[in-house]
This record gives C-alpha cells, structure tokens and sequence, in this order.
C-alpha cells in the first residue's frame, strides 16, 4: 500500500506507453542533484547547538550574565520563534516567485546573527544576546522552512521523497555532530573566546557554499508551481487550510509523537548523571544516538519502499517503544546498556525526521496545494518547536513536585521517578501516536480528495 499516489491511473492500452508517460513527469534522483540540495541542512544543523547550548554558557562565563536572566530570554525568544514560523510560511507562500531573494535574505539574517552571538559589545551583553539570536533564529526559520518546501515541491517519483528527506536529515546530523565537537577541539588552540570566533570564521563560507549548491540545484531542478487557482495563498485561509481531516490526522499524531521524543532530549544530562552515574559518557551517548540516526537513513528509505511511509513510520514508533522501554530498568553504572538503548532509539530518530517529511510532501503532490506548501511546512516547525517548549515546560516542573532536584542521584526514589518521566511518559505518548496511526492508517494512505 503506497501512500497518497501522485499519479491516477487511466486505462492505457499499451500498458509500456502508460508506465513511459508516468516516469517522464519525475525527474531522475542523480546523487550530484541530491547532495546539492542536502548540503543546506549541514549548516542549519550546525547553528543550532551554538545557538542554544553554547552561547548561554558563553555570555554566563566571560560576560557574568546570570543563568536566569538567559534561560528568561531564551524561553521567550524560543516562543516567538515558534509563533512566527507561520507568519514566515504564509509570507513564503505568497511571494513563492521571489523564492531565492527570500532565501538570501534569510542566509543574510542567519549569518549576521551567527556572528554577532560570538563577537558582542561588553558593554550590553544581555541585550546583545536577544537581539542576535533573534536575528539568527528569524533567518533560520526563513531559510529552514523554504528549504524544506523546496524539497517537497520537487518533482520525483513518490518512493524516492524518503530518500531525499533522509539524506537531507543525515547530512544534517553529521552537521549537528561537528557543531557539538568544535568547540571544545578549538578551545584547546586559544581558548574558548578564540574557539567561537575561528567557530563562526569557519561558518560563513560553509553556509555560502551551501547556498551557491542550493541555488544552482534550484536552476536544474524540476519543482512542482502552484496552479493558476493557487498562486494568492489569500484565496486559502488558515481556517480552510487546517480544516482538511487529512491534516488533522496527521499534524496531530506528528505533535504527539514529536512531544514524546521532547521529553527525553529536555531531561537526558539528568539522566545520565543522576540515575547512571555517568556524566563524563555524555558526549559517547549522544555521538552513538545521532550517529546511529545519520546511519539509518538508508534502511528507512527501503522500508518505505517496501511497505509504504505510513506503515515504516508505524514500525519505527514500535522499536523506539520497545527499546525506550528498556531505560526505565537502567541502574547505576548500565553504561553499556544505555549505549544500546542510544544506538537503536537513534534509528528511530532517524525515521521520524525522515518519514513525517516525505508523508506531507506526498500529500501536497496528491492534492495538488502546491501554493499552500511553505505554509503547511511551517506549521510541522510551529510544532516541533512548540513540542519542545511545552515538554521543557512540563517536566521540569513535574520532577520539581516530585521534589527531584539535581544530583539527586543518591535517593533511589527520586532517580527513578526522573527514569519514569524520562523513559516511561514518552512511551506512553508514542504508543498513543502508534494506535494513531493503526486507527488512522486507512485515512492517511487513501486518496486525499476521499477524506
């Protein structure tokens, strides 16, 4: 059973002249045209772990900023970004003719940002910080969500959209791997001020080559435009573009499933040091899970071949239950076990950033809402980010009631009501997401102009 198939039969008598006349519509996947479309993903990868990770850390130590006063700004540009994922959509949609200037403008904002993070003035650092991951985070929004567009607009064969998301999410975990190693590799050579500034030094002509390969790939590239009826994304309003039950399904069982993979990332260092007693492991575990996601991106391109993206995504969410499910019996010490656990729910990593994709991509080419593409992938960044900010929202607090705090990882009762909520709840929401999608598996892989 595929899902949504762009192509309608209609009875040909020459069933070789009918296969010919369907396979000259898709233009063939060469793998110059694939790696020159995925590069962009390697440097949208990287920032983010600077971003987010480093740069707190960076203006708290040299800048004696208070943890507070950063985590304060973070949280609230994180929901502005969230909220404006949709604005940048609808305006993507509306000006999709002028695709490569809005690009550039957002490659623009992303490496202005980018740099501005590591190079503020003493004198304002709090506010140097918002306004320049506000810059950052608003131009990678802009060129995340056009990116991802064009990839669905591409004109392929429908098996070959897993392939092309999956490679585009490997190279960027191998982006987000390196963005992880770098600082501390170049802090060895000068220090971390130095490191982050030969970091965003190395930066900039990564993210130009990654454009030039981007737009010259936009130049052969063969992309579904939208009709005549769609060119004014005004004819379709948010109400009348959420209110298709195709969407409904699907958007709902992607947040669902999206929140429980959230909920692991927010509480993993917990874990690892207090209910593992292994905190110098931390950078091994994280390497072997995204690795592992970058290395599986192969295997979920032939499942979905073979059994269709719905029923590969199905079996993803079932090794990730079961294997997670493994983490809630981790004691102290289970080094090894834990590796494991990284290694194979890294696979399922690996299957939920490639298949959602390739499914909504399908669904534009099937219903022919090519106008409305920017838009409908905004909404999938508007949920993933707002998974995150509400699982951080949640399960901090939740472990605070329980009256966990850091490096309780003496009182075994406070450590496993952390591997409860770290390992237990996410499963539970996943396997919600899996009956989901049993229940729901007939709707999403029939025709969309039937639901």
């Amino acid at each position: 059973m595929t899902l949504l198939s762009e192509v309608k039969q209609t009875p040909i008598t020459n069933g070789l002249t009918a296969n010919r006349a369907q396979s000259a519509q898709y233009e063939k996947l060469a793998t110059f045209n694939l790696s020159a479309y995925g590069a962009m993903s390697f440097p949208l990868a990287f920032a983010g772990l600077p971003i987010y990770l480093h740069a707190p850390d960076f203006y708290a130590v040299s800048f004696g900023q208070s943890l507070a006063a950063l985590g304060a700004v973070l949280l609230a540009l994180r929901l502005f970004d969230a909220l404006q994922d949709p604005v940048i959509g609808y305006l993507s949609d509306k000006f999709h003719t002028y695709r490569r200037r809005v690009l550039i403008f957002g490659v623009l904002m992303l490496a202005l940002g980018f740099w501005m993070l590591f190079h503020p003035l003493p004198q304002f650092p709090l506010a140097w910080f918002a306004l320049s991951i506000l810059i950052c985070t608003t131009g990678f929004s802009v060129v995340s969500i056009n990116f991802q567009t064009l990839g669905g607009l591409w004109r392929i064969r429908e098996e070959d959209r897993t392939k092309v998301t999956g490679s585009r999410e490997a190279i960027g975990l191998v982006g987000l791997l390196i963005a992880a190693a770098a600082p501390a590799f170049l802090a060895g050579l000068g220090g971390s001020a130095a490191a982050f500034h030969w970091m965003t030094l190395g930066y900039l002509p990564i993210l130009g080559i990654a454009t030039w390969l981007l737009f010259h790939w936009m130049d052969s590239a063969s992309l579904r435009l939208p009709s005549h009826a769609q060119k004014s994304p005004l004819k379709n309003s948010w109400w009348k573009l959420l209110s298709h039950r195709w969407r409904h399904i699907f958007f709902g069982l992607f947040f669902l499933n999206t929140f429980a993979s959230a909920i692991p990332a927010v509480l993993v260092l917990f874990f690892i040091r207090d209910r593992l007693g292994a905190e110098s492991f931390t950078g091994l575990f994280l390497l072997i899970y995204f690795l592992s996601g970058a290395l599986s991106m192969p295997i979920w391109t032939r499942f979905a071949r073979k059994f269709g993206k719905v029923r590969a995504w199905e079996i993803s969410l079932a090794a990730a239950i079961f294997t997670f499910s493994w983490a809630t019996f981790l004691q102290q010490g289970d080094i090894v076990e834990y590796a494991l656990i990284c290694a194979f729910s890294g696979m399922a990593l690996g299957a939920d950033l490639a298949l959602p994709p390739a499914i909504l991509a399908d669904h534009i080419a099937d219903d022919k809402c090519e106008g409305d593409a920017s838009r409908l992938f905004s909404i999938m960044a508007f949920l993933s980010k707002s998974a995150l900010a509400i699982a951080t929202g949640l399960a901090l607090p939740l472990l605070g009631i329980m009256g966990y705090h850091p490096s309780a990882g003496a009182d075994v009762e406070l450590s496993y009501m952390l591997t409860l909520i770290y390992a237990g709840l996410p499963c539970v929401f996943k396997l919600g997401a899996l009956c989901g999608l049993f229940y729901f598996e007939k709707n999403l892989v029939m025709k969309t102009s039937a639901v």
